[in-house]
């Protein structure tokens, strides 16, 4: 028996990877995150699978349906949203199993912030402008943030923030990042990112609480903070220039090898 856990992707069901669809098909019991998870995934669930929601379970609720999945010798796929790399509370799930002597294995998904710049129409490191990603949150009531992984120290670099998780700290954020970034510096914010009611707003940390008190967001949004976000006139990446020698292709002038 092995419980499967699988990223399930930000919101849209065919965003979810082919192994991931692939072993939910197979496995006779899913347990997803129903609140956060579309329901449409579960169609690929074999017909008679018992298919758990875990928004309203416990951790200890969770762990005895891998129990009861274990004496029924039943593989168990596991839907967590996004990817499971980044605040997907698997691995409190992970050390459990290691306890209980139930294998795993972890399949990636595609993560929100993906998804979000793919909204965006936005590559978010541009050559000379951005070439950091700065994946963070905010303290809440899940967990609190390490005292030095503060947006202050993080608006230091100047490189692009992606705030997941924050949208009720809105003005704390503008008030922490507008001394480093500047009044007039870029943001956008992402509502429910490849779902069919994703919603855009674009703004600057001098413009954006005010759009957002305009039209209120609840949850599920992730803040995009930094100059690349509407860089245009910046350099070309050297990777396709003709003067740029690399192993599969010589540049202008010089033999080819």
């Amino acid at each position: 028996m092995t419980v499967y856990f699988i990223g399930a992707g930000p919101g849209a069901a065919d965003l979810i990877t082919v192994r991931g669809r692939d072993l939910i098909a197979r496995c006779p019991v899913c347990l997803y995150a129903g609140s956060i998870v579309p329901r449409e995934l579960l169609d690929y669930c074999p017909q008679d699978a018992r298919i758990v929601d875990t928004a309203s379970l416990s951790l200890d609720e969770i762990e005895a349906e891998y129990i009861a999945a274990q004496e029924a010798g039943q593989d168990v796929a596991r839907l967590h949203s996004g990817d499971l790399s980044v605040w997907s509370a698997v691995a409190e799930q992970m050390r459990r199993l290691d306890r209980l002597g139930i294998d795993y294995t972890l399949t990636p998904g595609v993560p929100s912030f993906a998804a979000a710049a793919a909204a965006l129409k936005r590559e978010l490191t541009i050559p000379e402008v951005a070439q950091s990603l700065i994946l963070t949150r905010v303290s809440g009531r899940a967990s609190k943030m390490p005292d030095r992984e503060n947006l202050a120290n993080f608006a230091a670099t100047g490189a692009t923030l992606a705030i997941h998780l924050a949208i009720h700290a809105l003005d704390k954020i503008v008030a922490e990042l507008t001394p480093h970034y500047g009044a007039d510096c870029p943001v956008a914010i992402v509502v429910k990112a490849s779902w069919p009611d994703e919603k855009i707003l674009r703004g600057t940390l001098s413009t954006i609480a005010a759009q957002v008190a305009a039209e209120p967001i609840e949850r599920t949004a992730l803040i995009f903070v930094g100059p690349g976000l509407q860089a245009e006139d910046f350099r070309e990446s050297a990777l396709y220039s003709p003067d740029y020698v690399r192993r599969f292709r010589s540049g202008k002038g010089s033999a080819e090898t």
